[in-house]
């Protein structure tokens, strides 16, 4: 039975893990946060992924998973090295692969003769010639293997993929990697490193490119009066398009869409092309946030110095209890900076000592007490909890009846009916 080792226990390391796990692997996760893997080892799963917690547990109980804070000896008897550690954007624009090239210089010794070094986090193209010069191992091959996974529904994602893209110029190492995903029984594209390395950015800077397009034309649909949620189901039921990812909101975040498409935008500038589309698409996305802020702006009076914005989300999307580059804490921060007192609930965060992107945000337990005295509240993360408030309750607490609904979740028409001045996008 092959032995997994991977390095990183964050969101793409965890879940791979688990999964390795459940179809039945050996897969020991190493982490240099001795906390996390402390919690870990107790079954508690540090982040918030459906299903996520469910398989830790199963993975430790069947002894087939197992945590550590020492890479050297994760990667002792490993057959194969998952990299799945964070590249954050760099200040060129692109992203740093600092933390991966470190461990790979730290393990290069420790591998057994014959392991597959394969790359899960996202990394500039060409990466995978760094890693094996890093390694200076002739003995190891390198494989580019990137993830495609959704943040809350990462574990599906990864037991019911699309495809796997597995890239690497050791065509014996390539059939390895495509063995450990055999029994998931999906489409295995194998090809060359730099292809597999730019799989992943074309797939994410497509999918931003959507969205940031459906956003625009939500923008139109404002300008002549017409509804975007028709738009969208008469421009997604032609097949070539679908209606996937075509859902205006308050723009796009997360862990990927930003570092990827600014990174895509500085590899092609690198390689001698001014990728002029993606910058549009960057551009549409920072308009977004400012389209949003305005319709507060709108409903604000012009004479008041007090008012009062209740905010209904704040990771960057549901299911999740990421933060990073959430449109939810830009549109925030924008907001206080225009001296608006913003009062927040968001089923991810509490009250207590928080992270520096909270600062000034009063946080709150529950929907109906941050809207409390409120003069708006706007919907900002698409929690289903939200969908389901009672506006005639809410309306009890608010001290002016108006909502933004900047990700079109809520029934315009039954809030009206409460008495609320009902805002969407695109509609």
């Amino acid at each position: 039975m092959h032995q997994i080792a991977i390095l990183g226990a964050g969101y793409v390391g965890l879940t791979t893990a688990a999964c390795f796990a459940k179809l039945g692997l050996t897969v020991a996760v190493s982490d240099v946060n001795v906390k996390r893997i402390d919690l870990l080892n107790e079954g508690i799963c540090p982040i918030v992924e459906d299903g996520l917690p469910k398989l830790i547990m199963e993975g430790i109980a069947s002894k087939r998973l197992s945590f550590i804070s020492d890479n050297l000896q994760a990667v002792s008897d490993a057959d194969f090295v998952f990299l799945c550690l964070p590249t954050p954007q760099g200040v060129d624009g692109v992203a740093d692969t600092s933390f991966v090239e470190g461990a790979t210089k730290q393990i290069a010794s420790h591998l057994k003769s014959g392991a597959v070094v394969v790359t899960k986090s996202t990394v500039p193209v060409g990466s995978a010639a760094v890693i094996q010069n890093a390694l200076n191992r002739p003995d190891i091959a390198v494989v580019s293997n990137p993830e495609f996974l959704r943040e809350g529904s990462a574990i599906h994602d990864f037991l019911h993929p699309d495809r796997i893209v597995i890239g690497s110029n050791s065509a014996e190492a390539a059939q390895m990697v495509s063995d450990l995903y055999k029994i998931l029984g999906a489409k295995i594209i194998i090809t060359d490193p730099a292809s597999a390395e730019t799989i992943k950015y074309a797939a994410n800077a497509f999918l931003a490119t959507k969205i940031s397009f459906i956003n625009a034309v939500a923008a139109v649909c404002e300008g002549v009066g017409a509804d975007v949620l028709d738009v969208i189901e008469g421009v997604g039921s032609d097949t070539r398009i679908g209606e996937a990812f075509l859902k205006p909101g308050p723009g796009w975040g997360g862990s990927c869409f930003p570092k990827d498409t600014k990174a895509l935008v500085k590899i092609a500038e690198n390689a001698g092309y001014d990728f002029a589309l993606l910058r549009g698409v960057v551009e549409v996305n920072e308009q977004q946030l400012e389209r949003i802020v305005g319709k507060i702006l709108t409903i604000r009076p012009t004479s008041t110095t007090d008012f009062r914005v209740c905010a209904l989300g704040l990771t960057f999307k549901a299911g999740t209890d990421d933060r990073r580059d959430s449109p939810a804490i830009s549109i925030i921060h924008r907001l206080l900076a225009l001296g608006i007192e913003v009062h927040a609930y968001d089923p991810t965060v509490s009250k207590g000592p928080h992270a520096d992107d909270l600062d000034g945000i009063v946080l709150h337990e529950s929907a109906e007490e941050a809207a409390q005295n409120a003069d708006a509240i706007i919907v900002l993360t698409e929690w289903p909890e939200f969908k389901s408030l009672d506006p005639i309750n809410v309306g009890k607490f608010v001290r002016s009846k108006n909502i933004v609904d900047a990700r079109n979740l809520l029934d315009a028409d039954l809030w009206r009916a409460s008495g609320f001045a009902h805002v969407g996008v695109g509609r």
